[in-house]
């Protein structure tokens, strides 16, 4: 990485988005930086590997939603990165207060480390450029610059804000003063972007000298760091986590920190790159980077086509068949299926508020519902009964636990199960099955080295997730 300083670099994981532009496949407890929509790899594995790799940076500091927390563990532990921390936030306060705790966390240690703000859920094709760019922005930040990166446009896309670019930075070659901040425009006046010159797209990616940030923060937006200074005072350790104090931090505003610091600040810098950068913001973003058939067609999964054109159609677990379609966007899911005219793909977001209106949990959970110890998938409900589908991963365990409305039946389809039952440790093994009856102690463990597989037969008069007392926890949640 050329002109990079040999002081580290304190890469800083976003990773508290949505994703909602990309349901049904990305859902609340499941959002599209923990799927893999661009590689084999999800989006967080990208984005952390990207950084990950060169001797300039740290390990990275991930900032993320509390109910993420083992789904960031886990695919970071996948992909052989141990983290710097992974910082819990209780609600949603948009990026100022994000990368307010991440520096007050840094800057604890080391006041003169570089940040590295990274949102976990783009897409960069070509990583040695992006690397270049960093370089620059680190000479920047050396000159006591806020530095955003800034995307060469390709096209007039009104989905993006965009930056004008100023005057040339005289101590950091290839980076450039921000001359302002501009919101997403018409189509018209992207043109016009794009006609006149010096306009780039804001990436939301960001090089922050930790005391600069902290300063300019105080002077622009004091509440987020008083917010963000007391969320830390208050919070404590938690497993190989950092909970922030859950009523300190809801009083940060929810700002973005364009809007806190950026567009507010003299010291803003912006390092024009052209990195094979998107957001992945909307299915058409998918479209736009997908190898395409010789009809422009996106496809994946089990996928037959005829007479389609310019579609992105991906299908998970179904056969799906598209037949003179044009410009369109077909995702097929377990629950749900999305069909929408490409040029609507960021309307998407109406249908997910629409499920939300309506108490639908279309919009929160898969059918396949992940935990730390492995996932759930229900199979069938009928009056009085749910029919599941197990698998614990080896070594786990769930919680010891009761319910007052419900009584189970667990067969072992695959491995060896643990089952303590009140008093009592029974092994059940494949082809055997178990029977816990409403009110009694239970926990059920995998000792084997082999995932573990049960189908889970409920019965009872209330058979929802929150009908359960958990006495004891290995993972917090009692």
């Amino acid at each position: 990485m050329n002109g990079v300083s040999t002081q580290k670099i304190v890469p800083v994981l976003l990773s508290g988005g949505s994703g909602s532009r990309l349901w049904p496949l990305s859902r609340e407890l499941y959002p599209k930086q923990f799927l893999p929509l661009c590689s084999d790899r999800t989006m967080l594995q990208d984005t952390a590997l990207r950084v990950g790799n060169a001797v300039a940076f740290t390990a990275p500091l991930v900032v993320c939603n509390q109910e993420h927390r083992f789904l960031v563990a886990e695919q970071l532990r996948q992909s052989g990165i141990a983290p710097r921390g992974i910082v819990l936030e209780p609600v949603g306060r948009n990026t100022a207060a994000a990368c307010a705790v991440a520096a007050l966390t840094v800057a604890a240690t080391d006041p003169d480390a570089l940040l590295l703000v990274l949102p976990a859920d783009h897409q960069i094709r070509d990583v040695a450029a992006f690397h270049e760019a960093i370089g620059i922005a680190v000479r920047a930040a050396r000159a006591d610059r806020l530095v955003t990166f800034g995307i060469a446009p390709t096209a007039p896309e009104t989905g993006y804000g965009y930056i004008r670019r100023g005057g040339f930075l005289e101590d950091a070659d290839g980076a450039f003063e921000v001359a302002a901040f501009v919101e997403k425009p018409t189509l018209e006046v992207a043109q016009g972007y794009l006609a006149e010159g010096g306009y780039v797209w804001n990436s939301g990616m960001f090089l922050f000298p930790a005391a600069l940030l902290l300063a300019e923060l105080e002077r622009h937006a004091p509440a987020v760091v008083a917010a963000g200074r007391e969320a830390l005072e208050k919070g404590a350790a938690d497993l190989d986590f950092f909970r922030l104090d859950t009523d300190a931090f809801a009083k940060a505003p929810g700002i973005s920190i364009d809007y806190a610091v950026m567009e507010r600040t003299g010291r803003a810098a912006v390092v024009p790159c052209d990195i094979g950068w998107t957001d992945v913001g909307a299915w058409s973003a998918l479209w736009d980077v997908g190898a395409k058939d010789e009809q422009g067609n996106v496809v994946v999964g089990d996928v037959l086509l005829d007479g389609a054109r310019d579609c992105y159609v991906r299908s998970d677990n179904h056969l799906t068949a598209v037949v003179g379609l044009e410009n369109a966007v077909v995702v097929v899911v377990d629950d749900a299926v999305l069909v929408a005219d490409r040029d609507h793909a960021q309307d998407v977001k109406r249908i997910v508020d629409k499920l939300k209106a309506g108490g639908r949990t279309e919009s929160v959970n898969h059918r396949k519902v992940h935990r730390p110890w492995g996932a759930y998938q229900s199979l069938h409900t009928g009056e009085r009964f749910q029919v599941k589908s197990l698998t614990i991963a080896p070594g786990s365990r769930l919680s010891l636990q009761k319910h007052h409305h419900r009584a189970e039946h667990w067969v072992v389809v695959n491995g060896t199960a643990l089952v303590t039952r009140d008093a009592e440790q029974v092994l059940v093994y494949e082809n055997q099955s178990i029977y816990i009856p409403i009110g009694t102690v239970h926990r059920l463990e995998n000792p084997g080295k082999v995932p573990l597989t049960i189908i889970e037969v409920q019965s009872g008069s209330y058979l929802g997730e929150d009908d359960i007392v958990r006495l004891e926890d290995s993972y917090g949640r009692n």
